[in-house]
């Protein structure tokens, strides 16, 4: 399959839907385990009210309980140098090294600095805090939780895997996020799943007409509303492995 194009125009297309529907669309290709590539509910979404977050990431270790050792460190500035290396717009991704964590990986002047150099959100295994000012900003935030300080807060490493939500997410890896969690789109992949993703709601439109519509409804019309479903999310993974790419 072709390599998915650069920029804006796929994060985009691919904003226009739900995280669950992309995650649905991801199953078809068989290109993973439908338990996989998701993150868990130790990551959760601050502002559900914001639409879809589709970015690259761009990828930091954090530590707030302890001072750093010399040469341990390293800058804000350095996270949002990386974000040249990226094909798009970055998500920033880190992860808190302190188990739990001990402060803030995040509040208003980060997240004004990531916006400011084009960041579409932040995802971390910390925490944040600031959030009414962030909020403001309308930039998405996801969290395991909220701790009103930042501790001795300094980033480790830039730029390399990171542990978040009990998945591995890479430097560039591509994130798409919303109130219903986060999930990673194979790069190669991400351009179909934008152009199916309006196919399989259609096809599931079918189940919740049903269901929405029938008066009284019954088993048989059910099993045959899902098989029509089915039918259909079948010729969708047809259509895929017929592509020559």
């Amino acid at each position: 399959m072709a390599e998915a194009p650069e920029g804006t125009a796929l994060l985009d297309d691919l904003a226009r839907f739900d995280t669950p529907t992309i995650c649905n669309v991801i199953e078809l290709f068989d290109v993973r385990s439908p338990a996989g590539g998701f993150m868990d509910r130790n990551v959760r979404c601050e502002y559900p009210e914001l639409p879809p977050m589709v970015g690259y990431a761009a990828t930091a270790t954090y530590r707030s309980a302890y001072a750093p050792a010399e040469g341990e460190a390293c800058g804000l500035a350095d996270l949002l140098a990386s974000f040249e290396s990226l094909p798009g717009p970055a998500v920033v991704t880190i992860q808190d090294l302190d188990e739990p964590p001990a402060a803030a990986c995040f509040g208003d002047v980060a997240c004004n600095s990531y916006l400011a150099f084009g960041a579409r959100g932040v995802v971390t295994s910390g925490a944040g805090r600031d959030l009414e000012q962030v909020q403001a900003l309308r930039f998405p935030a996801f969290t395991s939780g909220t701790i009103c300080s930042h501790g001795f807060s300094y980033l480790v490493d830039t730029g390399i895997p990171v542990q978040v939500g009990g998945i591995t997410v890479r430097p560039g890896d591509l994130i798409h996020g919303d109130r219903n969690g986060v999930v990673i789109i194979p790069p190669a992949i991400a351009a179909q799943v934008a152009a199916l993703a309006d196919d399989l709601i259609a096809a599931e439109q079918d189940v919740l007409t049903y269901v929405q519509s029938a008066r009284p409804p019954t088993v048989a019309g059910y099993r045959d509303a899902v098989a029509r479903m089915q039918r259909k999310l079948a010729a969708l993974k047809e259509r895929i492995s017929a592509d020559p790419d």
